[in-house]
């Protein structure tokens, strides 16, 4: 049915029921930018967490509830640009994020249930705030366009926004401290 949002995904012809609130997509997203873990422990977490009884799949169809989450976390079929540049962060930009979609929402989400793709159509539509502004910026920076003087101006005063910080694992945190102990 038109605008219906799924609640099972199928697999070689079987229904999952999954979970489908926002919060477990976000902390899949949180699992895949974890470097501390590998690709299977990563899809592993993301079967966990999003498939309700993920023991149910059988091991020949794991690769294809993958693909299905994926697409599903993906927001189906909605189609894709090349050439992306990264211009959210969901852990660094959580505050914003949120801030965004309470504005377009009309409501503070995270006090309510919230089906992932009604989140991510609320996101979509966030209008002039921080986060369109810092987003916005991001895009142009990875495409290596030129930035206005406002633009330039806002990135100077608010670096910590624009700049996603790269994330370590503990063996580079580990060296890098040394590193730095070395100079200071």
């Amino acid at each position: 049915m038109i605008g219906e949002l799924p609640t099972s995904l199928v697999i070689s012809g079987v229904s999952y029921p999954i979970r489908y609130d926002y919060r477990i997509a976000l902390l899949i997203f949180e699992a895949y930018e974890d470097k501390e873990l590998t690709r299977e422990e990563q899809h592993m977490v993301c079967l966990r967490c999003l498939y309700e009884d993920h023991s149910r799949i059988p091991e020949k169809d794991l690769k294809e509830a993958i693909e299905k989450a994926i697409w599903f976390l993906d927001g189906g079929d909605m189609p894709k640009t090349e050439n992306r540049v990264k211009t959210l962060d969901w852990k660094q930009d959580e505050r914003m994020i949120f801030s965004a979609v309470n504005k377009t929402s009309g409501c503070e989400c995270r006090a309510v249930p919230m089906h992932w793709w009604s989140f991510l159509g609320y996101l979509s539509e966030i209008g002039d705030c921080l986060l369109s502004t810092v987003m916005h910026i991001r895009h142009k920076r990875g495409r290596g366009e030129k930035l206005e003087k406002y633009e330039l101006k806002f990135c100077r005063e608010h670096s910590e926004l624009i700049n996603i910080k790269e994330k370590l694992t503990e063996e580079e945190k580990k060296e890098k401290d040394f590193v730095d102990s070395l100079f200071y």
